[in-house]
């Protein structure tokens, strides 16, 4: 009998899959469902437009825990002001105090993002209310980028 010749070998995969799962945009009521309520789903928090995932810090962000309230959307505000208050957990920086601004970035850089993942950001960064690009945005000024990761 004649040998059959062997089936071709299926390719191997020749690439790295990143290292961190990719960031991503999350609208409102996407944000709202990590909320810290329901066990075993991931608790995030979004700071500036920026959403990081704060499940390490389950002690203070889960179910019951002092900073729930501030989870699942963006309470940059209620961050700023150290509030938890309802009317300060929102995005809108309008009318914080220069202490108060002073106050926001040192907690986002020396907190948020020393300690916490960046898993996205809110679409409300990227896009305006009506769906059109925010032309404020630049790629380049965000947490994450680093151009050594583009080449």
């Amino acid at each position: 009998l004649a040998a059959l010749p062997a089936a071709p070998a299926e390719p191997r995969l020749r690439f790295r899959p990143p290292a961190e799962a990719p960031v991503r945009l999350f609208t409102e009521p996407e944000l709202a469902r990590y909320d810290g309520q329901q066990e075993g789903q991931p608790i995030y928090l979004a700071v500036k437009g920026v959403v990081f995932d704060v499940t390490s810090g389950k002690e203070f962000y889960g179910k019951g825990a002092p900073y729930n309230a501030l989870v699942g959307k963006d309470s940059t505000r209620g961050v700023a002001k150290m509030s938890l208050d309802p009317a300060d957990l929102t995005h809108d920086t309008t009318g914080l105090t220069e202490e108060e601004l002073k106050s926001l970035d040192d907690i986002f850089n020396n907190v948020y993002k020393a300690k916490y993942p960046i898993v996205g950001y809110t679409s409300r960064r990227i896009l305006n209310e009506d769906g059109s690009p925010n032309l404020d945005f630049k790629p380049e000024d965000q947490p994450h980028f680093n151009i050594k990761d583009e080449f």
